[in-house]
Parts: structure tokens; sequence; C-alpha cells
């Protein structure tokens, strides 16, 4: 009875988190409430509660299944220009996905205390860009160099830069960040 039980629970534990994201997918994260999950998946909002705290809980879920998908994009990667570019193809083609790892509120902690996905995730651009890093910190020169990414894809997305250049500044930074100091 207890193997069933808990595979019940593991199941409904997914089928929140896959209906939290399509719905942010198809109407916005501010479309995702519990009031809303629990329509949609048929059970309570007690029971919805019984597995996540509330909303930020629920976006933390859906943001290590995105790390766990960009590493799955970075793991081939093994130059900078092919890291850059699958980590730009990636924000790009998943918004709302990107969204949630990197832009929303979460439970999600950096550092020391991150998930194992998310250390995974970040020791897949460390092995690109390590090596660039020259006399700098490689683990620093990581973070800036992720922050470049990241400021790039934000800005992008968000019209703060100009039209029709989106190639040349992925080219730009593949250059600046591929040169060893």
């Amino acid at each position: 009875m207890s193997d069933r039980r808990a595979r019940e629970r593991a199941e409904r534990h997914q089928l929140i988190i896959r209906t939290a994201r399509e719905l942010a997918e198809q109407e916005g994260w501010d479309a995702v409430t519990t009031r809303r999950l629990s329509q949609l998946i048929g059970y309570s909002q007690p029971v919805l509660y019984s597995h996540f705290a509330g909303k930020d809980a629920i976006v933390t879920a859906v943001a290590l299944q995105g790390v766990d998908e960009l590493a799955a994009a970075l793991r081939g990667a093994g130059s900078v220009a092919e890291l850059v570019r699958a980590y730009t193809d990636f924000a790009f083609d998943h918004p709302v996905l990107y969204d949630a790892m990197f832009t929303l509120r979460t439970e999600l902690e950096f550092g020391p205390n991150a998930p194992e996905s998310l250390k995974q995730a970040f020791g897949l651009l460390y092995r690109v860009f390590a090596p660039q890093a020259g006399d700098q910190d490689p683990e620093t020169f990581t973070e800036v160099a992720w922050s470049a990414m990241h400021g790039l894809v934000l800005l992008t997305r968000h019209s703060r830069l100009r039209d029709g250049l989106g190639e040349e500044r992925v080219a730009l930074l593949v250059t600046l960040l591929g040169r060893t100091p």
C-alpha cells in the first residue's frame, strides 16, 4: 500500500509542476496561482499545499527542472562559441522556463548550498570558461561570463538593445570571453 501511495504522491507532485509550467507558458507566471492550479489538476488547495508551501516553491521545482534541461543543452559544448550559443539559444527558446530559473523569486540557493543540479550546470560553464581566465580567479571569471550571457539574454528579450544585431552581439561576446588575458 505504501509503495502505491508514494508513487501516486510522486505522480501528483509532477502533475503540479507540469501544470504550472504549461500554464506559465500559455498565460505567463502571473496566471500561476495555487487556486488556479488546484482547479486545473482537480485537487483541493490543501492537497497542493501538502506538496508545496506556495507559489515560490512551485516555481523553484520548475526552475530545478529547467536547470537540468539547461545542463543537458550545455553538456556537448566544448568551446566558448558552442557554450555561448547553447546557453543563449536555450534562454531564447524557453523564456518562461528561463524566467523561473533566473528572474523570478524562488527558494533556490546559489553558492555552497546550491542544489546538486545547479552545481553541475555551473560546472559545465566552469569547464569551458576556466581555461580562459588567465591570471584571474577561474570561478569568478566563470561567474562574470555567465552574468554577461544572462545580461545579453535579458536585455535582448526586453527590447533594451537595438534591433537586428543579435548575432553580432553573440559573436562579440564569444570573442571577448574567448580571449585569454
